[in-house]
């Protein structure tokens, strides 16, 4: 893509304009994302990690990174896979609602297995379940994005789908927080996740395929296309990496925030409850900076620049993590980790629909970029595991992760077709 976004920007036609989704679909798509938010983040937050504790005491770090990089090793294939299944869906109410449907179906199921789920077996093969039907209805919310708005209210959607992304997270640990045990919080995390869909699918807005329209299905082709050569599309090249490195150092922050205020800051208080306040705080200061983000840089037709300083800020809260590790600590770093990831959420996922290499492909290119999202989920336990138990504990830890985020920001300047 050579095209500048300001070029398309001003060129927007009365017609793109007219057809652009109005707030009520904004809603609905933003709560349907919260929906598929809160079944991930409810158990990521704090039931796998009780779940682990539970079954295996004395190996409860191994075992939660056994489980959430396999499921996260399921979600990197089901991402892709699904959109590009999705942009083939020739389906009378569209391409995205089925899938929509299914994932939230499957999600719940995978999510009544873990409430029930008698040993670590069990536990895996019900989080990748969730892993498997979530990221089909993520595939088809985050299509529609590109679907159905046009380039100049992209940035507003994006920090509206932030919203949504960290509200999921927030509202997954409070409805787990109330619900006070195992079973109970997943139960919870499941009514909430489905109930979050149904005004989406109702309001059934969607992007029809004609049978006459799409193409023959053949594996070999099929397998194939999902490969983007980073020669022919530098741009989706390098957002890709930086979208993976960003979030290689979120995901490394986050996955053991609840065995590092016990085992680092020792908390006085309750774990659950330490792990809900600094989701809250992080919430705060993210509402604050997300759709901000996202209006600003539409009207200046500027993405990298947002992308770039938000990294540097998210950053600096790791290494506030690394060396400040105390209960002070971890609320200012929660802080100052909420003001950068607004701006990035927002920002990042319109840059990202600015350098997709297809306009009929939408569900296939965001899933391939989703892999930058699944993959340091498979990672991040692989590397975070020694270094807490043999190479430095919580401080190496955190530290790696404010670099890996500082390469991520600095590499979005290789990105050539994006102001």
């Amino acid at each position: 893509m050579t095209a500048e976004p300001g070029a398309r920007a001003s060129g927007a036609t009365e017609e793109e304009a007219a057809r652009a989704p109005g707030g009520r679909w904004v809603g609905a798509l933003s709560l349907a994302n919260l929906g598929v938010w809160v079944g991930w983040f409810g158990p990521l937050q704090l039931l796998l990690a009780r779940q682990a504790e539970h079954f295996t005491p004395a190996h409860k770090a191994s075992t939660l990174a056994l489980v959430t990089g396999v499921g996260a090793a399921v979600s990197m294939v089901a991402n892709p896979v699904f959109g590009a299944l999705s942009d083939r869906t020739t389906a009378r109410v569209g391409r995205r609602i089925p899938w929509v449907v299914a994932g939230g179906a499957g999600g719940v199921a995978g999510l009544l297995v873990l409430a029930w789920a008698p040993n670590v077996a069990v536990m895996t093969a019900g989080w990748c379940l969730v892993q498997l039907a979530l990221n089909a209805s993520f595939a088809a919310l985050t299509a529609a994005v590109p679907d159905q708005v046009p380039y100049q209210r992209r940035g507003l959607v994006g920090g509206w789908l932030g919203v949504s992304q960290v509200g999921g997270i927030l509202v997954g640990t409070a409805l787990v927080t109330a619900a006070g045990g195992l079973t109970a919080g997943y139960l919870a995390c499941a009514a909430f996740s489905l109930l979050a869909t149904l005004p989406y699918i109702a309001m059934r807005r969607d992007s029809p395929l004609l049978p006459a329209e799409q193409p023959p299905f053949v594996w070999r082709e099929f397998l194939a296309r999902f490969w983007m050569d980073p020669r022919r599309h530098p741009d989706f090249g390098w957002a890709w990496l930086t979208r993976f490195l960003m979030n290689l150092s979120y995901s490394i922050s986050t996955m053991y925030l609840l065995y590092y205020l016990t085992d680092a800051v020792h908390y006085e208080g309750d774990a659950d409850t330490g792990v809900l306040i600094l989701t809250a705080l992080d919430a705060v200061t993210l509402l604050g900076t997300v759709v901000i983000g996202g209006i600003w840089s539409d009207r200046t037709g500027r993405r990298k620049v947002f992308v770039v300083w938000s990294g540097l800020v998210i950053s600096a809260a790791t290494l506030l993590l690394a060396v400040w590790q105390t209960w002070t600590g971890a609320v200012v770093a929660s802080l100052v980790l909420g003001v950068g990831y607004g701006v990035y959420t927002s920002v990042d996922f319109a840059l990202l629909t600015d350098v997709l290499p297809s306009a009929a492909d939408h569900g296939r290119d965001l899933g391939v970029i989703n892999i930058a999202n699944a993959l340091p989920q498979v990672l991040a336990p692989a590397v975070a595991a020694p270094i807490v138990t043999h190479l430095g504990g919580y401080g190496t830890l955190y530290a790696l992760a404010g670099v890996i985020g500082l390469a991520g920001s600095g590499l979005v300047g290789r990105i050539r077709s994006v102001r």
